[in-house]
């Protein structure tokens, strides 16, 4: 007999091969061009302008949407606290419960990704959340408190005890709630009730809130541009600012995760909200994804720093048909843009050469880097270099130096090169060697200001460099 994985995952390949969404995934909204119909037994269902999602059964009510009427009143009530900085100067490492199981989640699967924290090394690299996405909860509040419950079939010794024994092993728990009325899978939302779950999580012993944004009533929407075109106070904006007001009063610091999809120009205020904000729908483990969300993040970089990171989704190594070349493409690009990196999959399947990718040393203390925190951005690598979507040149600075990163978008082998003055911050002069941060072995030679590097690289990866100065 098939366990509810199973046959998830089965669905999920028979769907992509017939065009369809399969159960919780997105099947419409404002700029999706995936599939718009759902396997059968589930249903297309509305949440807002910008996410439709493949629902099953008795689907919740969802509202009418579109461009409702603003909230009146709400703009010169509308809290301005900023989210904390005891916390997410850097951006986050860890694991996020949802692109491995869906709605088929549980304290022995979060249990097993905890351990395997520590068994794998992962711990040791660096990587500390283990965030529960959204199906934990009970659909009904408490009658009397008004709080959430979780589902204690899910979750025996309920959240408060999973986070205990996550707490144990020296890692930190992350738990999902949505800035709507219902979570994108139909569980109790956090709008309106923001003071009353942030002090449950607190109780519970939460570290990390994902907050998404489903089922947003109608006058929760933006229905054109924000007074003075400030997307600061816009309805979107502020719905997500009640719940940075609401974690700074109970005791227990979370990091605070918007889970915005990129709408509502959040890249310009969720620096003011939150510690980072996604910058798009939901991730998929293609190639065309990686390369859309590259290009998007390509040219909204400036809006990452200390405290403050764009979000590119969680992380598809693992899971689909992504080649090697293809994984490493999507781990070093999380890395040198600075995004947080929550693994998203049976973390006792990866492969050794898998590990290898996401227990990197080098890449990750460039990522992780308390000195410097702005990302690597794109540059022009020599003179007469052809333009592609997305960028393939990148540079940037740490404590150890300068880094750049190259990637190769074509569907075959390419030679890749870069002139050392070109790389900013080099200057004309002086003498240099090449450290690759994949082997973590110097490259041969020594290098002019004036000389080219050229580099063979494989289909879809990505090359990383640190320079040195000699």
């Amino acid at each position: 007999m098939f366990s509810l994985s199973t046959t998830v995952a089965l669905f999920s390949v028979l769907t992509v091969a017939f065009g369809q969404s399969g159960p919780w995934e997105q099947c419409g909204g404002q700029g999706w061009t995936g599939p718009t119909t759902c396997q059968s037994g589930w249903t297309c269902t509305y949440s807002n302008p910008y996410y439709s999602q493949c629902l099953q059964g008795s689907n919740p009510t969802t509202t009418s949407g579109g461009s409702g009427p603003v909230q009146t009143g709400v703009l010169a009530t509308a809290p301005t606290t900023p989210p904390s900085t005891a916390v997410g100067k850097l951006p986050a490492l860890g694991w996020n419960s949802w692109n491995a199981y869906r709605c088929d989640i549980s304290e022995s699967k979060v249990m097993l990704a905890a351990n395997a924290f520590i068994s794998l090394g992962l711990k040791d690299a660096g990587y500390e959340y283990v965030n529960i996405d959204d199906c934990w909860s009970q659909k009904s509040r408490d009658s009397n408190t008004g709080r959430i419950l979780p589902d204690f079939s899910k979750f025996p010794n309920g959240i408060n005890g999973v986070a205990s024994k996550v707490h144990a092993l020296g890692l930190k728990i992350g738990i999902y709630s949505d800035a709507g009325t219902q979570t994108c899978a139909g569980y109790p939302g956090s709008l309106n009730r923001e003071k009353l779950d942030a002090q449950t999580w607190s109780d519970w012993g939460i570290d990390y809130l994902k907050y998404d944004n489903c089922f947003v009533p109608g006058n929760w929407s933006d229905a054109s541009t924000p007074p003075n075109n400030d997307w600061y106070n816009s309805n979107s904006a502020i719905r997500y600012r009640y719940m940075t007001a609401a974690l700074s009063t109970v005791s227990r610091v979370m990091q605070y995760s918007i889970c915005i999809w990129g709408n509502a120009h959040v890249w310009e205020w969720g620096g003011r909200v939150g510690h980072s904000w996604r910058m798009s729908g939901d991730s998929s483990p293609t190639w065309s994804y990686l390369t859309s969300i590259i290009n998007l993040n390509a040219g909204r970089l400036s809006s990452t720093k200390f405290y403050a990171h764009n979000d590119m989704d969680m992380m598809e190594i693992g899971n689909g048909a992504l080649t090697i070349q293809e994984q490493r493409t999507h781990f070093a690009a999380w890395i040198f843009m600075k995004s947080p990196i929550l693994l998203g999959t049976d973390l006792t399947k990866l492969s050794t050469t898998q590990l290898n990718i996401i227990k990197n040393k080098e890449l990750l203390a460039f990522h992780q880097d308390t000195t410097v925190g702005d990302p690597a951005r794109p540059f022009t690598a020599y003179s007469g270099m052809p333009s592609t979507s997305p960028p393939e040149y990148y540079s940037g600075t740490s404590s150890l130096g300068t880094h750049v990163f190259i990637i190769n978008t074509s569907g075959s082998t390419a030679t890749k090169q870069f002139t050392f003055s070109n790389v900013p911050g080099l200057g004309t002069s002086g003498s240099f060697r090449l450290h690759d941060m994949w082997t973590g072995q110097d490259v041969s030679g020594t290098f002019s200001a004036s000389s080219s590097f050229s580099v063979s690289v494989a289909s879809h990866d990505t090359v990383a460099y640190r320079i040195i100065k000699v």
